[in-house]
């Protein structure tokens, strides 16, 4: 993933500008709401950029594009439930088996589809970051769980149900809260907490019942499809 570094240099640097300080003592007015949005668009498009300069066959691009319209599409019957999101665990499965790259592409995907039918808005970016995150990140456990695997697994998916509602409270605390201080970023993350709540166990559920049994499936087509993990 070499052009993750890079991407994030750019953007520490352009913020460093932005909120330069002037000889007089007064800072650059910035639009955090805007800042924010575009550190998120410009991560996802260093990843996408990474998986098509990737040695990818046409079978693993197919295959990540089959897993994530399916995980876009298991979002939609539980629309009516707030935050009850079964994308979450399959998009951890799939990026514990294909690979890091592949599972921030699934997460990117099932937002981006899903919003299709849902609602598009400027949320979508915070969205394939936080599931694009999860993909990526389980497959760190793949070295480190040994035979625990879903009990690892189901852990990350309990303790992702918060660390997605932090992320998308991120947007909306810099959309809409001023001022932007500790004390309102607290107070959003407590106005959200019973929803993250809900999606935290919702992953448990999920990943505990479902997540053999789906991580034996995506190995299966691993091995049909000798995929090469990025």
């Amino acid at each position: 993933m070499s052009l993750i570094p890079l991407a994030l240099a750019v953007i520490l640097a352009g913020l460093s500008l932005l909120s330069r300080v002037h000889p007089m003592g007064s800072r650059i007015s910035v639009n955090w709401a805007f800042a924010s949005a575009s550190i998120a668009v410009l991560a996802v498009i260093a990843v996408v950029l990474e998986f098509e300069g990737s040695p990818a066959g046409s079978k693993e691009v197919a295959l990540v594009a089959v897993l994530g319209t399916l995980s876009a599409l298991s979002r939609i019957p539980f629309a009516a439930i707030p935050s009850l999101q079964p994308c979450t665990y399959l998009i951890i499965c799939a990026g514990y088996v294909l690979g890091p790259i592949q599972g921030f592409m699934i997460g990117v995907m099932t937002a981006l589809v899903s919003n299709l039918m849902l609602g598009l808005g400027p949320w979508t970016p915070y969205q394939m970051i936080a599931w694009g995150s999860a993909g990526a990140i389980s497959h760190l456990l793949k070295r480190s769980s040994g035979d625990g695997v879903i009990r690892s697994l189901t852990i990350l998916g309990g303790i992702w149900g918060f660390v997605f509602g932090s992320i998308m409270n991120l947007w909306f605390w810099t959309a809409y809260i001023y001022p932007l201080n500790l004390a309102t970023f607290a107070a959003t993350m407590a106005s959200s907490f019973w929803f993250d709540a809900i999606h935290s166990l919702g992953n448990i559920v999920f990943l505990s019942s479902l997540g053999g049994k789906t991580i034996r499936i995506l190995e299966r087509f691993q091995d049909r499809f000798q995929l090469t993990l990025l």
